[in-house]
């Protein structure tokens, strides 16, 4: 039998593939191609023939972006929880969403972005002058609930009414549930969309009050370049995750395009390209 996590990534490329987010159209271009790349289309092909994807029309993008984000909380639920003895404490894995209850501000580093938010919508000339890049919202969120005192004196008497009494993980604090982990997810990654990702990890950074969430993107972008105008630098997010990387690597070297191997092998030596594999270990620091 193979190791929990090994078995979850090939249960998350099998969900990917019987969602129709990753698929084959009728002219043999993959779902996660520019169709207008030759190397995209060529790479793209490549990831798909060792996955084994089916050959029918695309889903439409916003449907498979929304599958895609599915499949990456899936495949948390499905390995993380297992890390209680690198990480413990009692966690939930969710998508973020206008019709879901939890948003950022639930959370303790970013409640005050509901009082903002608030003071904006009664004030137009504020809102004018703020706009709404304090707004973020990320696509999957992992958040840690608090902790009672009983837990945290569980093998000797760590806490008492004297200390301790704004640490935002104790739960008679009143505080609310701390953000663990912003998870954006993009089936691709076009110039322009590649950045929204970017621009929520510095809203995330700029915003937060207390400890920074891990701040981490997950793609199935196949071109090299692509990935690099994310990846390269530092500073927003913590690393770039390819949802089949060894495929990718795999497929890369089969075109034989001398820079787009070179600048994969510049991403991954360089710790700003994992596989999704890598994912659940990275969160548990």
């Amino acid at each position: 039998m193979n190791a929990l996590i090994a078995e979850a990534r090939k249960k998350y490329h099998k969900e990917l593939l019987s969602s129709g987010v990753m698929t084959i159209d009728s002219k043999g271009i993959p779902s996660n191609a520019d169709s207008s790349s030759k190397l995209s289309i060529n790479i793209a092909r490549g990831i798909a023939d060792q996955l084994m994807a089916e050959v029918h029309e695309k889903a439409v993008g916003q449907t498979s972006g929304a599958k895609f984000e599915q499949m990456n909380m899936n495949f948390l639920m499905n390995t993380f929880p297992y890390l209680q003895n690198l990480r413990p404490g009692k966690w939930h894995i969710s998508k973020l969403g206008n019709r879901n209850s939890v948003k950022t501000s639930s959370f303790a580093q970013y409640e005050h972005l509901e009082y903002l938010s608030l003071l904006t919508k009664s004030d137009a000339r504020l809102a004018a002058s703020m706009g709404n890049d304090y707004m973020v919202a990320p696509d999957v969120v992992i958040y840690r609930e608090t902790e009672t005192d009983d837990m945290i004196n569980e093998k000797t008497d760590i806490i008492d009414d004297s200390v301790c009494n704004l640490a935002d993980i104790r739960k008679s604090n009143g505080g609310l549930p701390i953000l663990h982990a912003s998870i954006s997810a993009k089936w691709t990654m076009r110039s322009d969309r590649a950045q929204n990702s970017r621009t929520e990890a510095l809203g995330l950074i700029r915003n937060r009050k207390g400890h920074l969430p891990h701040i981490v993107v997950v793609t199935g972008e196949p071109i090299p370049a692509r990935l690099a105008s994310l990846a390269l630098g530092t500073g927003d997010i913590d690393c770039i995750y390819h949802f089949a990387l060894y495929e990718l690597i795999k497929a890369v070297h089969d075109t034989h395009a001398e820079d787009s191997i070179e600048l994969l092998n510049i991403l991954i030596q360089g710790k700003r390209l994992k596989d999704i594999s890598d994912l659940p270990l990275d969160l548990a620091v």
